[in-house]
């Protein structure tokens, strides 16, 4: 046998096994379940790290794969056109606020936050500093997409229709699990629709156009290396870097890479495949799914009380005939598995 063939093989084995960090996560959960799970992993993150930190930590998270002088600038797609606002990469010591520096870039806009990050320094702790939300970028690139909202677009980064920002088909994907890793550490203050435009998804609160942009653009080797180093530095990582699937557990859309094989349980593909329409609904709504077992469904209301109990099939109209306006939580139970959704009813 050759072994020295089984190497690439055993490599990306390793590489794309479940990390040590998630030992103490329930990953057997769903939707807002599997969230507030993450939420509270991610949660337990250095208070001391500050922005100035990010100056020096930059230079590790995001060194250039291919030159170890260099950063590489987020938004940036071209280093050989005479403009250095479009550079990818840049020297190390080239930080700075004058032209052809390159500085620290919120992605998540500070002022797009509900309440605002507010204004930043160097001993700034907290959301304003968190390292898994701040990207090198060139000064002047950086200035351009000032707290314009992020939208679909196509080719290299930069303003498309209604003056928002595209960031470009390298940066989607990195964009992407940035602002799921920004909703699932900061909650509401970091709303998706706060810092994007588009559709959401279903009945959940995540912008399609993230889910898009996590399954088209697959994780990089240069955002692999970002988690381990923030780990140690910071004390926390980006679940959605470490495997984009989980998005795709959560809040749905296109089935994105799973790095740890969580969907090759009849249970995580039936979670999955469950859907509610229309929602928001009226008098009737249906559940769909991949199976044709029969289900019960228990809805509750926001303040956790039983509403109903039904049983049903994918083939069969559920009523909401009578039932208030306003947002209910289904729990539906087959002998595929058990999930959580969203219901809003006109």
């Amino acid at each position: 046998m050759n072994y020295l063939r089984l190497l690439p093989l055993l490599f990306c084995a390793i590489a794309f096994a479940q990390q040590p960090y998630y030992d103490d996560v329930d990953l057997s959960l769903t939707g807002q379940d599997l969230y507030f799970e993450l939420q509270q992993k991610i949660d337990d993150a250095s208070s001391t790290f500050t922005y100035g930190d990010i100056r020096d930590s930059v230079k590790v998270s995001d060194e250039d794969p291919n030159n170890s002088n260099n950063v590489l600038l987020i938004y940036g797609y071209n280093d050989a056109d005479g403009n250095c606002t479009t550079d990818r990469s840049r020297d190390k010591d080239d930080f700075g606020g004058l032209p052809c520096e390159y500085n620290r870039e919120h992605v998540f806009a500070r002022g797009n936050a509900n309440p605002d990050m507010g204004s930043v320094n160097n001993g700034t702790t907290g959301i304003g500093a968190d390292p898994h939300n701040l990207r090198p970028s060139d000064q002047q690139m950086n200035n351009d997409k000032g707290n314009r909202k992020i939208a679909d677009g196509s080719g290299n980064a930069g303003v498309v229709s209604g003056g928002n920002w595209y960031p470009g088909d390298e940066w989607k994907g990195d964009v992407a699990r940035m602002m799921m890793y920004m909703y699932t550490r900061y909650g509401d203050r970091c709303l998706p629709s706060l810092n994007g435009v588009g559709a959401t998804q279903g009945s959940t609160d995540m912008l399609q156009i993230y889910l898009e942009w996590n399954a088209e653009d697959p994780v990089s080797d240069f955002e692999d290396q970002r988690n381990p180093y923030l780990e140690t530095v910071y004390g926390n990582r980006n679940p959605f870097i470490d495997n984009p699937a989980l998005a795709t557990i959560i809040w749905g859309g296109p089935m994105a890479e799973d790095r740890w094989d969580l969907f090759n349980t009849p249970s995580q593909e039936w979670q999955t495949s469950v859907t509610l329409y229309p929602n928001p609904a009226t008098d009737t709504f249906w559940v769909t799914s991949n199976s044709s077992e029969a289900f019960e469904i228990t809805i509750y209301d926001m303040l956790g009380r039983v509403v109903s109990t039904q049983n049903s099939t994918p083939q069969q109209p559920i009523s909401s005939a009578g039932m208030p306006s306003g947002i209910y939580l289904l729990r539906i139970n087959s002998k595929d598995g058990e999930i959580t959704k969203r219901l809003l009813i006109e």
